[in-house]
């Protein structure tokens, strides 16, 4: 992320991600720092973004360790700073909490974390 990429905000101020110029077009862009659109006019970089939305947040994420294998993690924390997992063992969210590993990742978010199933 640069300081040229724009803020993008739903209604109820909640930010869900930015958009950013590409020469002459722009591109959505997640609040994981994932381009979600390709080359497009500004209003439809903000259709995508509001379309996208935060819910996606919520899925269950598999992340690839340094020896290939893939734990299951839920995403806790989201900011420009670093993304936050943590292991979920049991496929519910109410799993997640105390005890389960965590894993601070880069932002904007590494090939190693994947939606599951997506």
């Amino acid at each position: 992320m640069d300081d040229s990429w724009i803020e993008h905000r739903r209604e109820d101020g909640e930010r869900i991600g930015w958009i950013r110029m590409q020469g002459e077009q722009f591109v959505a862009v997640d609040v994981l720092g994932s381009d979600v659109t390709g080359e497009v006019e500004w209003l439809e970089a903000e259709e995508a973004l509001e379309e996208r939305g935060l819910s996606f947040l919520a899925e269950p994420w598999s992340l690839q360790q340094p020896d290939g294998s893939e734990v299951r993690v839920r995403i806790t924390e989201v900011s420009p700073e670093g993304v936050r997992v943590v292991e979920d063992e049991f496929g519910a969210a109410s799993a997640v909490g105390s005890g389960a590993q965590a894993y601070v990742l880069p932002f904007p978010i590494p090939s190693t974390l994947r939606l599951l199933n997506g």
